[in-house]
């Protein structure tokens, strides 16, 4: 049973309805969207908004970052998508802002600005906090509801994501909600067996997520690649030379390598390491060693072909996969095979998850999107909720 209500549960039909979405997306140097995956993830509960007045509240990269600027591109973008006007409002909270959310009727869809261009959206403060605020207390009073469809930003207790949680009824979009059903599916109500397949960059927060399945058993078996993988093997005492122990180091990730050991010491037998690694050659080519004979001067930029039919051979016979983060450094062709390769054992099993992030623009390049049963649109979030984490954004909602 949901702990949250959704759009079933608070009729919407008629009123003012603010919608926290999140399309922070890659721009080209027109401010021209290149990438719209997100506006689309938002089209169901946009669409079911079309007798309410909607107000879409959303940021656009940071302070600093040369794509931090206005929501105008966006609100042209959403115009396309849904066939019908959505005004860019060039304010958040002032008059302008104001007048135009009083003139709205049934059907209408407005954007406000970049709600980081206030300098207190991104403060960590507790809803009550947030709501004192002149943001909350400027548009609250014109609204009837709040509605967080933006998981992929639910694990930050930012301003628009809380602040409104506090003092106007509160539900989940349609997007929030599959996200975590989906979630759940692979921390509580689990198909087994079930295998959590790690790799990528973001070593600590994926040992958090492997020690959160292991300790509670959602994990049958927890597959490491990528960085992790180095990681692993190093706690496992296999000598992967100095040029990647050092970029383990660079990373700042060395106090990984114990948190490793103690897993291993008391997850052995679910644990499951590559057999054998592939390398950038003297010859700038692929080269493949087993895990105890590498040569100690080359970087690992991938799993082994042995590794990669080994575990896939497990991917393809689970119920349930997890999958977060590329196993090797994809982004070069011949390093692609292991992030590949699994992602395609991912489309056997019955209920696949793939991460947000790099690994989930993989997928659409492979053209598996279709096979995968859910793509997260939040790479942090996702890791946090996997890792059992409180989202602040859905523990608003609860509350």
């Amino acid at each position: 049973m949901k702990k949250y209500n959704g759009m079933d549960d608070i009729p919407h039909r008629g009123k003012t309805v603010l919608v926290r979405v999140d399309v922070n997306s890659p721009m080209g140097k027109n401010n021209e969207i290149l990438d719209d995956r997100r506006f689309k993830l938002h089209l169901p509960t946009l669409n079911e908004l079309k007798d309410a007045k909607t107000v879409l509240i959303a940021h656009q990269s940071r302070a600093g970052k040369p794509d931090f600027t206005t929501m105008e591109a966006h609100a042209a973008h959403f115009t396309e998508l849904l066939g019908r006007e959505v005004l860019y409002v060039e304010d958040i909270f002032g008059s302008e802002a104001r007048s135009k959310i009083g003139k709205m009727d049934d059907g209408d869809v407005l954007m406000l600005e970049n709600v980081r261009f206030f300098a207190e959206e991104t403060l960590t403060r507790t809803a009550q906090e947030h709501s004192r605020s002149h943001m909350v207390r400027k548009l609250a009073p014109l609204c009837d509801l709040f509605i967080n469809d933006a998981f992929s930003v639910a694990h930050r207790a930012h301003l628009s994501v809380i602040g409104f949680t506090a003092v106007l009824p509160s539900i989940a979009g349609r997007l929030m909600e599959k996200e975590i059903e989906a979630l759940d599916k692979a921390l509580v109500d689990i198909k087994r067996p079930a295998v959590f397949v790690l790799g990528g960059v973001k070593a600590p927060d994926s040992i958090d997520v492997a020690l959160n399945v292991l300790k509670s058993g959602a994990a049958d078996y927890v597959i490491f690649t990528g960085i992790l993988a180095n990681i692993f093997l190093m706690a496992s005492g296999i000598e992967i030379g100095d040029v990647n122990s050092d970029f383990i180091e660079k990373l700042g990730y060395r106090g990984e390598v114990d948190r490793a050991k103690e897993i291993l010491k008391n997850f052995k037998d679910k644990i499951l390491l590559p057999e054998d690694l592939a390398v950038l050659g003297a010859d700038e080519r692929r080269v493949e060693y087993p895990v105890n004979d590498l040569d100690p001067g080359l970087p690992i930029f991938d799993i082994g072909s042995g590794s990669i039919e080994r575990f896939g051979e497990i991917i393809r016979s689970s119920a349930t996969v997890v999958m977060n983060g590329p196993a090797g450094k994809f982004e070069e062709k011949e390093f692609a095979a292991g992030t590949e390769a699994l992602l395609r054992a991912a489309t056997s099993s019955k209920f696949s998850i793939i991460g947000g992030g790099h690994i989930s623009a993989v997928v659409d390049e492979l053209g598996l999107a279709e096979e995968i049963s859910h793509i997260s649109s939040g790479g942090g979030a996702c890791l946090r909720y996997l890792a059992g984490e409180s989202l602040p954004g859905i523990e608003a909602l609860i509350k």
